[in-house]
This record gives C-alpha cells, structure tokens and sequence, in this order.
C-alpha cells in the first residue's frame, strides 16, 4: 500500500512522501492552529517541521518541489505564508503594537524585495553564462576571455538558500514573543537583513568587471574565427531528446577515424550533457538563426543519424551533400521514412537496406542508395562465446513507438511470457534484460509493463542468490566490485569537476587532453570486464542507462530475443541464435515476408512457446539448424566483411565531397550569386 501511495505521488522513496505529509498536512495546519491557540512551543515544533520538510524535499530534488510550484504553493510562497503566520501568533500574544512588532513587519517586506533583487541577479548571470554556442574541442579561449564561474555555493539552489536567511528573524521573534524583549528580535532582523544584503553585493562581480561572462556577440566571433581557421569538412548534424544521446554516441568512433576534417554538430544542450567522450570538435548550437549564420562554407557532406525537424536549419545549405546514415537498420516503418527524400543520398549497410528502399516507393531513388556497411559494429564479437556456467539470453525489446501499433513492441503483450519461460526453463539460463532508453516515454502501459518485468527479473534474481545449487565466489565478486569503485573513482576524477554545471567553463575547458582520453577508454574497458565479474555469472539483471553498451551484452550473452528494430541487425554480427517476437500475431509466414532480419531467426508467439527451439540451439550447436541462415542473412543486411566498413564509409564520404564540389564549381562558372549567407 506504501509502494502504490509512493508511485502515486510520483516520488522517490517513502521519505519523500513523508516529508511531503509533514510539511503540507501536518506542518502548516499545526502553525496556524499554534498561531490562533496562541501556543509559542507548538508553533516553535510545527515551525521546525516546515523548515526541515522542506530543506529535505529540495535536498532530494524531489518532484513534489515542482508539483508544488505549480498549484501556487512553491517555495517562496510558503516561507512567506510561515512569516504571516508568526505575524498572527505576534498579534494573538498581544504583540501587535510597538517599535519591535512593526520593525518585524517591515523586515519581512524588505526581505522579500531583497529576494527579488537576489533572485534577478542569480538570473542574469546564469543567463550571461549560457552561451549562444556550447562546445568541446574547440579552443574558444585562445578568441574570447572566459571567467571562472561562480562558487556552487553562490549559486547551487541560490533561492531556497536566500529564503533561508529568514531563520534569524523567524527564531530571534519567537524567543522575544517567549521572553516579552524586543531584543532578540532586533538581533535576528539586522542578521537577516544583513546576510541577505552580504549574499546579494558578492554577486555583482559577476554582472559588472572582469568576471562577466563574455557576451554572445564576442563568442559567435569567436566561433567563426576557429572554423575559418578549421575548415571542417564533414559533419554529423544530430538534434533528439536526452534520451536519444546513444544515437550520436554510436557514431563518435566512426567520425574520428574519417579521412576529412569532422565537426559534430549538436542542436540539444541536454545531448551534449550525455555525449561520450570523442576528439572530434563539437558544437552545440541550439539557435536556429545562430546556426544559419555561422560560416560552413568548407564542409562539403553533412551526415545525419535522425529524421527530425531541425535537420531542415542546416539541409537548406546547397553548398555541402546531405545523407541520411540513421542510426540503425531495420525492417521498421520508421527506417523508410519519405522524409529520407529531402537528402542527396541514403546510406546504408548492405543490399537489404537497398531493397527496403525500392519496396517502399517512398521517392528515395535507387542511385541515391549506398552501401557501406555498419562500422561501429567493430566491438561486437563474432561466434560462440566460451562459457563455464549456465548460458545467457538477452531479452532487449525496442520501445513502443508514437502510435500504438501492436507489431512496435513485445513488452506488453509477450515480455512478460518471454521471462517467465526463461527463468523457469528445464535447464538455467541466465536473464538479461535491456530495455530500450525510450520504453515507457509515451505509453504509460509500456511504462507499466517495463517495470512489472523489472520486478519479475529481480524477484528472480533474488530468489537464485538463496538456491544452494548456485554459488557464489564471494572473494572473486567482491574483489571486482573493489576495482569497479577504483575505476569510478577514477573515471570521475579524470572527468573533473571544474565546470560544475557551468556551461561557460566546460566550454572553456573542454578540449580533450589524447593521454587523459586514451586512459578514460583503458578505463572503460576495464570497466567493462569488472563489472561483468561484480555479480555470478548466473545471476539476472537488469540492465537501463547507457551503461554498460547493448553491444558488451551482446557479447556476454549467448543468444537474444529482441523485436523488430536495428538491434536485431546488429545482432546478426554476432552469428548468434536470436528470436523475434511476432507481436502484431501476423504468423510466421507474413512476418518473414515482411520483415527480412528475421529470415534466420526463431519467429516467437506472444505466448512464447516456441522459445525451447532457441534455448536448444544455445545449448547444442548441432540443433543450431538456422546458422547457415545466419550466415547469408549478416552479408545482405551488414554488407561484406571486405573492403572493411570503414574503408568503404570513408570512401562514399570522399566520393560525394567530390560530387559537392563539382556542383559548387559549376554555380561558379556560371555567375551564380551567393548562395548562403555566412554572417
């Protein structure tokens, strides 16, 4: 009943929803009943309750601070309700003539102003330090002088601390209301008055003199100084939510190992929170006009990895060759997309994605279709794994979609079959089950659904630690947990901790330093291989968040069951036994015939019965009846092992970048104006 009343309040634990109770159920109706009676050491016990409610509830970044806020009773409205009502207890005491009381009354009001100064200042400086531009790699300080930011403490939760300083006043009028003097009182209105007006001053440096942030004119300058002198010439254009960050990362290897020049090009300052470590130059520019103003007049193929509206701010450029590289193949809907037709050419792993594109008469022509393989598939190791324990099954459903096609996803209608069969097959297996980042962002089913399987793989989990048929090596567990701390604690030093959340500095400093970058990826590795050792080798998981990689389970895993979606092809790299789920019930025949990536795979119900043929293939590879198929099917999909992919993605990048220069050759020839302003 807890659980349900903590889901249903959408907070984090029970100690927030306790906190919450405290505070608007119990804590305000007793200052007001305290304040009427009147009842000086209740009001004192009800008064502490509000102040701690609160400084717990925005300590835990609760999201009852928020919901709060929006039914008007945010935080600085309930400081001032708590100081009104001090105001009432003062006035039922007898209090409410004479020099203290309305010295009280006017502090109270002085403060209130001083807050909105204090808050106005806090405001335009994160508003000064909020660049027109945010990058990485790029060395922007050598053209514009950056300060230092602020102490976090200046800043970090600046108003609930502002509001704070009220607690000299609040407590020096109880103890003069208690004691009958107005001195204590007097004491707590100069502190009060006095802090507020020390914690506002120390802010103005960084509005007026050489710590103010340069302004957006100087760092657009700045900017255009360093293409010039860059002259990038291939660009990854990416604009997506957060959650989407993955769809860039998978490119950030690939990208740096081009024959050209490369610039990233981000629209999103939360993706570039969450962008893996690269060397390629970065830039974040989430202004549509900024964007179209900075001069890429020397990039000549700009590649994007998704299909959204924001593409449109730099496929207006007729001097560069567009081309849509997606971030995944699949027989999905949405790989097929006519928007693809706005682009000079769709690229694609191997002939399956060509074919896709023919069958779907979409206006995408088949001259305009590449093939150059997948070459951030390197990480994925081919074949049967070597194993000492029980085998592992992967279960990865993509999520569910913008619409509520049945056919999106597994996870409601089969997820829940999938596991129970699993963890309750003739011989163990192991369960991991990595859902995709999106699942549960638009379908509060999906949500539901994702976090009933959680609980069921956990249960699981739980209950196979007390099974004395499974053990546990607890030296070797707990040495790795040791060196997976040792390698986060590193990592996070090597990160560093100088930006804090400043856009200004972390843009400042961001330029990849090759040591500290070649040591954060041997660290990432090792990672890896400690994390996978931190639990049994039979032990369930579940696995959310960017950590570790699809592909690292891939790699631990023995066999997957997964949708309809790129991770499928993907998969395929691995030559490993996988199923597919036919969710949409179209029945074995039509869903091969639709969806090629499941030509050499088991074809599951939702009902999951078919899943024995997988876990034999697993288990013996002479009942494998399908590899043969999994081996022609990964050379149509991902395309030939030789030339390698790379090899053949730098070359259709060199190819087009000749094509956009012919162009820009003949526009010349023949007088055209200038195309694209660059200023």
């Amino acid at each position: 009943m807890i659980s349900t009343a903590v889901r249903a309040a959408r907070v984090g634990s029970v100690g927030e929803l306790v906190a919450a109770a405290a505070l608007i159920v119990v804590g305000f109706p007793t200052l007001m009943i305290a304040a009427l009676l009147p009842n000086i050491p209740l009001f004192s016990v009800a008064a502490a309750v509000t102040y701690g409610a609160d400084h717990y509830l925005h300590r835990r970044n609760s999201y009852l601070v928020n919901r709060l806020s929006v039914v008007r009773a945010g935080l600085a409205i309930r400081f001032l309700v708590r100081q009104l009502i001090l105001v009432l207890l003062l006035a039922r005491l007898g209090l409410a003539y004479g020099v203290f009381f309305y010295a009280l009354v006017a502090c109270f009001i002085s403060f209130y102003g001083l807050q909105a100064v204090h808050g106005a200042l806090v405001a335009l400086i994160r508003i000064r330090r909020t660049l027109p531009v945010a990058t990485r790699n790029i060395a922007l300080a050598t053209a514009v002088r950056i300060p230092d930011a602020p102490s976090r403490r200046l800043l970090h939760r600046s108003g609930e601390k502002m509001l704070h300083l009220d607690l000299p006043v609040f407590v020096g009028g109880l103890v003069s209301a208690f004691l009958g003097q107005g001195l204590w009182g007097g004491l707590g209105i100069v502190a009060t008055l006095g802090l507020g007006g020390l914690y506002t001053v120390v802010l103005l440096p960084y509005l007026i003199g050489p710590r103010r942030a340069p302004s957006a004119e100087s760092v657009l300058d700045a900017m255009e100084t360093w293409l010039r002198a860059y002259r990038p010439e291939t660009v990854l254009y990416f604009s997506g939510a957060k959650e989407s960050a993955y769809q860039v990362n998978m490119w950030l290897e690939t990208m740096e190992r081009l024959d050209t020049r490369p610039l990233i090009i981000l629209r999103e300052r939360v993706v570039l929170e969450r962008l893996a470590p690269t060397t390629v130059p970065v830039v974040c520019v989430p202004g549509g006009v900024h964007l179209m103003n900075l001069d890429l007049s020397t990039v000549r193929v700009a590649l994007y990895a998704a299909n959204v509206g924001k593409n449109i701010h730099l496929l207006r450029v007729p001097t560069m060759k567009h081309v849509f590289i997606g971030h995944g193949d699949s027989d999905k809907v949405a790989s097929v997309n006519p928007y693809s037709k706005a682009y000079d050419e769709v690229w694609t792993a191997g002939k399956a994605g060509r074919d896709r594109w023919a069958m779907a008469d979409v206006g995408v022509r088949d001259e305009d279709v590449v093939e150059v393989g997948r070459p951030q598939l390197a990480p994925i190791r081919a074949g049967r794994r070597e194993r000492t324990g029980v085998p592992t099954v992967l279960y990865a459903p993509t999520w569910e979609g913008w619409d509520d096609n049945p056919g999106n996803t597994s996870l409601m209608a089969a997820g829940e079959n999938i596991v129970r069969r699993l963890l309750a097959a003739d011989r163990p297996v192991r369960v991991l089950y990595k859902p995709h980042p999106f699942t549960g962002t638009r379908s509060p089913r999906a949500r539901e659904a994702h976090e009933r399987l959680t609980a069921l793989v956990e249960q699981a989990a739980a209950a196979r630690v007390l099974d004395p048929g499974f053990v546990r090596d607890e030296a070797a567990v707990e040495a790795a947990r040791e060196e997976l701390a040792r390698i986060e604690a590193r990592l996070a030093e090597l990160a560093g901790g100088a930006a804090d959340g400043d856009e200004a500095v972390a843009t400042r400093d961001g330029v990849a330093d090759l040591t500290v970058y070649d040591e954060i990826a041997r660290l990432r590795e090792r990672w890896n291989d400690a994390y996978w050792r931190s639990f049994p080798e039979w032990e369930h998981r579940v696995i959310t968040g960017p950590e570790p990689p699809l592909y690292d389970c891939f790699n631990v895993s023995d066999a997957m069951v997964s949708d309809i979606s790129s991770v499928v092809s993907d998969f395929i790299a691995s030559g490993k036994p996988y199923a597919v789920v036919d969710s949409a019930g179209l029945g074995a025949e039509e869903f091969v015939r639709q969806n090629t990536a499941v030509r050499a795979a088991v074809i599951l119900s939702n009902e999951a019965t078919e899943l024995d043929e997988l876990l034999a293939a697993v288990r013996d590879p002479a009942a494998d009846v399908l590899a043969g198929a999994r081996l022609e099917l990964k050379e149509y999909l991902l395309g030939t092992d030789e030339p390698p992919s790379l090899v053949r993605f730098n070359a259709a990048v060199a190819a087009l970048a000749l094509k956009a220069e012919a162009r820009n050759l003949r526009q010349i020839r023949a007088g055209a104006p200038a195309e694209v302003p660059t200023h």
